[in-house]
C-alpha cells in the first residue's frame, strides 16, 4: 500500500511540476509585452531611446586591390586578427585563388570596435567597391531562451528535491532519474543556444573580399587569349590530321570500288 502511495505521489508531483512550469512560462510570456508597453512612454521621452533590440551585425566588404598586393593584404588582415591587434578576433574562413584572376576572401568574427580598423588595414586607401551591412534582431529569441532556461532550472530543482526523499522505491528512482536527465539535456542545449546568441550580439561577422581592378581583369583576359592562340592553332591542326587519318582509308576503298566497276564495264563491252 505504501509503495502504491509513493508511486502515485511521484506521478502527481511530476504532473504538478509540468503544469506549474507551463503556467509560469505562460505568465512570463504574457507579462513581458505588458512590461514593455508600460515602459514605452518613458523610453520615448528619453534623449537616447532604448529600443530593447539585440542586434547581430554582419558586414560584407569588397576591396579592389592590385593583383600583386592581394596576398600581402590578406596576410596582414589575418595576422592582425590572430594577434588581436584591434581586439578579440577569430578567423572563421580563408580562401585564396591565384592564376590570371587572383582573388582572396577572409571571414572573421571581431568585436565591434575592430571592424572599421580591420577594413582600413586590409584596404590601405584602395577603392572599396562595395560595403553591405545588415543586422538580425535577436531580442525576442534571446528572451524566449532565457524564459526556457528559467523554467527548466525550476523543474530540475523540484525534481532534485523529490529525489532526495528516503521513502522512494527503485522504480520511482529510475523514473525520476530519467526525467532529470531529460531536463538536464534540454537545459544544456538551451544554454549553448543562448551562448551562441550572445556571441553573435557581442561580436560582429566581417567578410573581406579582395579582387583585382577591372582593368587588370581585362588585361588578363587579353593575355590569356594570346596565350591560348598557339594551343588553338595546334588543336585545329591536330583535328585536321585526325580527320585525314580517318578519311584516307575510306578514300582508298572508294577508289578501289570505282576501279573495279570500270573494269567490269570494259569487259562487258569487249565481250
Amino acid at each position: 500500500m505504501r509503495r502504491v502511495w509513493t508511486t502515485a505521489a511521484l506521478a502527481l508531483t511530476l504532473a504538478a511540476v509540468a503544469a506549474c512550469s507551463k503556467q509560469t512560462a505562460h505568465d512570463e510570456a504574457a507579462a513581458a509585452p505588458a512590461e514593455s508597453t508600460a515602459a514605452a512612454p518613458g523610453r520615448a521621452q528619453g534623449a537616447a531611446a532604448d529600443l530593447g533590440v539585440k542586434l547581430a551585425y554582419e558586414h560584407e566588404v569588397d576591396l579592389k586591390v592590385e593583383a600583386a598586393e592581394i596576398p600581402k593584404r590578406l596576410r596582414a588582415a589575418q595576422d592582425a586578427c590572430n594577434g588581436g591587434k584591434f581586439g578579440p578576433c577569430a578567423v572563421l574562413g580563408l580562401q585564396q585563388q591565384g592564376g590570371d584572376f587572383p582573388s582572396a576572401r577572409l571571414q572573421v568574427r571581431v568585436v565591434p570596435a575592430g571592424v572599421d580598423p580591420l577594413i582600413a588595414l586590409a584596404g590601405k586607401g584602395d577603392e572599396i567597391a562595395s560595403r553591405n551591412t545588415h543586422a538580425e534582431d535577436l531580442a525576442v529569441v534571446m528572451r524566449d531562451n532565457g524564459l526556457l532556461q528559467d523554467r527548466l532550472r525550476r523543474e530540475h530543482e523540484r525534481l532534485l528535491e523529490f529525489q532526495a526523499r528516503r521513502d522512494l522505491k527503485i522504480q520511482d528512482m529510475m523514473i525520476l532519474s530519467a526525467q532529470i536527465a531529460q531536463i538536464e539535456a534540454q537545459l544544456q542545449g538551451a544554454q549553448q543556444e543562448g551562448a551562441q546568441h550572445q556571441r553573435r550580439v557581442d561580436t560582429q561577422l566581417l567578410t573581406l573580399s579582395f579582387n583585382a581592378p577591372q582593368s587588370q581583369a581585362n588585361r588578363s583576359e587579353i593575355g590569356q587569349a594570346l596565350g591560348d592562340f598557339g594551343s588553338i592553332v595546334t588543336g585545329v591542326i591536330a583535328w585536321l590530321i585526325r580527320a585525314f587519318a580517318v578519311l584516307l582509308p575510306l578514300g582508298v576503298v572508294v577508289l578501289a570500288g570505282l576501279w573495279l566497276v570500270r573494269l567490269l564495264r570494259r569487259r562487258r563491252k569487249a565481250g
